[in-house]
């Protein structure tokens, strides 16, 4: 499989240099050639196919034919070594429960997955790779985790000070060995202006190999498109007109979504469940895309003012606005929305989620309200002791600790507090 730039002024490139290059030398997010949608057959036989052999068949032809099939398989029984419960939370709603990985949140398959193509390309490489990932909150641990170790990578993260979470801090800083975090003084968005201005700055990558663990890298953001095949396989006997309300923030999970239903699956609708940053819901109202400076609220890791996977959504539909109104809703809650939420779900249902899975539960309820007869799926994105401040003021109820988040506490923090893009080169370059 090949890849394309989606600013078409860059020459196209393997799955290999893809994912080393991270962004293309035009600035441009990589895309691939062509999708081949799955046979028939793949998802009327799903219910006999484990999770690796859903997952094998479904990425199979983005990394042909540099990853052999044989080391493909391997990598993507380890990279799902844990499960992706569905949980019905009432008649019309489920939630798809994605933090059961080492870091609790559901890029920890995408980042897992990444890792492990870069380990393989990098085996009999004597050359050193910087991974260079902005992170709003989950990112950094997945990454983190997921890379620590990893022969010949080393691995930078930026992260917001002050806007991260207490226990995504601690995942990010206490590892040590190959992985090295960033403390900046300012917003996600500033974060993720310093990792692209680093990939265009050639007196640095004349010296050094960069790539991103964000999900403009396509080995980060394709994996994500098994969950909703998993999902989709505890569903589909119960429940017909499937529609899934994810939690929005840099769009590569939603994008990854609609991926698997251009491999051919049938799910009816996506929600793009947006907290008060809200670009794309404004969008959809009125068909004018405009960016604007991030807003911090309690659902973090969707603190995006512009959203780098959205090209790649315009571009599955060909920039066809009413083709993606007819396939995308967005709903847009504010900080106060979030909790009553949490506190509805815990009273009404028992179900503890963190603030990320509220905005996805508000958007199944705003869909519901004008088709009653879908079944809406939200993404639990990340384990609600993440968010163990906002949890417990919510529900009054104390939470135990995952032994996964008991792991990191009492870590000793190890950031370098940095405020420029000159200070971001200085380090990188010393």
């Amino acid at each position: 499989m090949n890849y394309y730039s989606l600013n078409k002024q860059a020459p196209n490139t393997s799955f290999k240099d893809a994912v080393i290059k991270g962004l293309a030398p035009d600035k441009g997010l990589y895309f691939p050639e062509s999708i081949t949608p799955l046979p028939k057959s793949f998802f009327d036989n799903i219910d006999s196919l484990s999770h690796s052999e859903i997952a094998f068949e479904a990425i199979k032809q983005f990394v042909s034919p540099e990853i052999p099939e044989a080391v493909l398989k391997t990598i993507v029984e380890e990279t799902l070594s844990f499960d992706f419960p569905v949980v019905q939370i009432n008649e019309h709603i489920s939630t798809l429960e994605l933090f059961h990985g080492p870091t609790m949140a559901f890029k920890d398959v995408g980042a897992r997955f990444m890792a492990r193509c870069l380990g393989y390309f990098n085996q009999n490489n004597t050359n050193e790779v910087t991974v260079l990932v902005a992170t709003s909150g989950d990112t950094g641990g997945a990454v983190a985790n997921g890379f620590l170790g990893v022969k010949g990578v080393n691995v930078v993260i930026l992260y917001p000070s002050g806007k991260v979470s207490d226990i995504q801090e601690m995942q990010l800083t206490t590892l040590g060995q190959n992985i090295k975090a960033l403390e900046v003084n300012g917003t996600f968005d500033d974060c993720q202006a310093m990792v692209k201005t680093a990939f265009l700055d050639e007196t640095l990558t004349s010296k050094m190999q960069l790539t991103s663990a964000n999900s403009i890298n396509v080995a980060r953001w394709l994996p994500q498109l098994f969950y909703f095949i998993f999902a989709y396989k505890q569903l589909h006997n119960k429940h017909e007109n499937i529609v899934f309300s994810v939690p929005s923030g840099n769009f590569g999970n939603v994008c990854a979504g609609m991926m698997a239903q251009q491999l051919g699956l049938p799910i009816k609708h996506f929600i793009a469940s947006n907290n008060e940053n809200n670009v794309v819901t404004r969008y959809l109202d009125s068909e004018k895309y405009e960016p604007k400076p991030s807003v911090q609220t309690i659902s973090n890791a969707m603190d995006v003012g512009a959203p780098s996977n959205f090209i790649r959504i315009q571009e599955i539909y060909k920039n066809n606005f009413e083709g993606l109104k007819e396939n995308l809703s967005s709903y847009s809650f504010s900080d106060k929305e979030t909790r009553e939420a949490m506190l509805e779900i815990f009273n009404d249902c028992k179900y503890v989620a963190d603030p990320h899975g509220a905005v996805g539960y508000l958007g199944s309820k705003a869909y519901l309200k004008e088709n009653p007869n879908a079944h809406c799926v939200f993404l639990e994105t990340a384990h609600p002791t993440k968010f163990l401040d906002v949890v417990e003021e919510v529900i009054k109820e104390k939470q135990p600790l995952p032994e996964q988040i008991q792991a990191v506490m009492g870590g000793e923090k190890v950031a370098v507090k940095i405020s420029t893009y000159n200070d971001l080169k200085s380090f990188l370059l010393k």
